[in-house]
């Protein structure tokens, strides 16, 4: 088998829902599998496997047990020669992993550590973590005081988003993100896994660290993109803080010396970064003028809203943006392929635009205004409108 994908959910039921979708999509003509861990979801998650995904392998936890330790699970279950860690709040394109396997980096490269590839939110902006150097002492420091943003030029102060690169250049970076990634099942073995002392957060800075420490080289990816809901599976709350300073001083004191200075400048830095992360996660109150809705289906009327609010489309060129009006851009994600979806999310990235997903005979839309919403869930009743009812 070539390749196992192994997705940790927690509480995510709607989503979880859609990222399978879409990597069974992706895994068409590839000798693959697909690995779901439940860490103790109370929503319905292991129900909605078992009823719409009884085929697909699914494993339920009996409490949280952590990122590391879920991932570590399924890896031990896997099969394939490859394996892709990654988060339930995620859709992948159709053509990811045939990308990633035809590419350089797999087909000439004895020293292949991790692949990552391009992340964009649910608003279509690019998530800058998708590619990131080693935080050291110094390189955090710039990334927590926001030297990164006033030199994005100078290798002194932007190395933490490895800006050395640009968003649509591939290359060698040397920190890839949990949210995605594709190495051979053996260097994740080599490696140990990731880290069980660390509950979650710098579990994927620590393995993709651990990979560069072995000889081996990670890579950013950028002729594929993804979107990844982020913070979807954590609320920004007391909690969050708390395991984000642990995680930070978890990285610190198992790969560099202590200092006493730097552990006093990590805590006053994590608060901080925690306190504003939390302010910026709130959900953005938004009224929206007009809805654009994309579907195969003209007459299905999804939003059960006020017809002078709404356009029907069936083709994404016909798409015009009027950047006096909030605008709410619904997909039928059973009209269109998700990689027509995510590129036209990423060429319409404007600030008034917002985009939500559908699943045809469903009854909700999924998506996030930004990377700090906590991802929203719209249950709604559709009906079928007559010809004369839709101007």
């Amino acid at each position: 088998m070539q390749l196992s994908v192994i997705i940790l959910n927690y509480n995510v039921r709607y989503f979880l829902e859609q990222c399978v979708l879409s990597v069974q999509k992706a895994l068409e003509g590839i000798d693959g599998e697909i690995i779901v861990i439940d860490n103790a979801s109370s929503d319905g998650s292991c129900e909605m496997m078992k009823t719409k995904f009884s085929h697909i392998k699914l494993f339920e936890n009996k409490e949280n047990l952590g990122f590391p330790k879920g991932n570590n699970i399924g890896v031990a279950h896997a099969k394939g020669e490859y394996i892709c860690i990654l988060n339930p709040d995620t859709v992948v394109a159709e053509d990811t992993f045939s990308k990633i396997f035809n590419s350089q980096f797999v087909t000439h490269n004895s020293q292949l550590g991790i692949i990552g590839c391009k992340l964009i939110d649910g608003s279509g902006n690019f998530l800058p973590e998708s590619k990131r150097g080693v935080p050291t002492p110094w390189v955090a420091f710039t990334k927590i005081f926001g030297l990164y943003k006033l030199f994005p030029n100078s290798s002194w102060f932007n190395s933490y988003y490895a800006q050395h690169l640009s968003e649509s250049e591939s290359g060698e970076v040397s920190i890839l993100v949990g949210a995605f990634m594709v190495m051979k099942r053996e260097v994740y073995v080599s490696l140990g896994g990731f880290d069980e002392n660390c509950f979650m957060y710098s579990d994927d800075i620590d393995l993709s660290y651990l990979a560069i420490k072995s000889g081996k080289k990670n890579y950013y990816f950028a002729d594929t993109t993804i979107i990844h809901y982020k913070g979807e599976s954590t609320v920004r709350d007391e909690m969050y803080m708390k395991r984000f300073r642990e995680a930070m001083q978890f990285f610190y004191k198992k790969h560099f010396k202590k200092s006493c200075f730097f552990d006093v400048m990590m805590k006053i830095g994590t608060v901080l970064f925690s306190f504003f992360k939390k302010i910026q996660s709130q959900n953005e109150k938004r009224k929206i003028d007009k809805y654009v809705v994309f579907s195969s289906q003209p007459y299905l009327n999804i939003l059960n809203i006020e017809n002078d609010k709404v356009i029907y489309e069936t083709d994404f060129k016909q798409f015009k943006n009027d950047i006096t009006k909030k605008i709410e851009v619904v997909f039928d994600v059973s009209s269109y392929d998700f990689k027509s979806i995510i590129h036209f999310m990423e060429t319409n990235n404007f600030k008034n635009i917002s985009f939500k997903n559908y699943f045809s005979g469903s009854n909700y839309m999924i998506g996030s205004l930004n990377s700090n919403d906590k991802g929203e869930v719209n249950k709604i009743n559709y009906h079928i409108l007559k010809k004369n009812d839709n101007n």
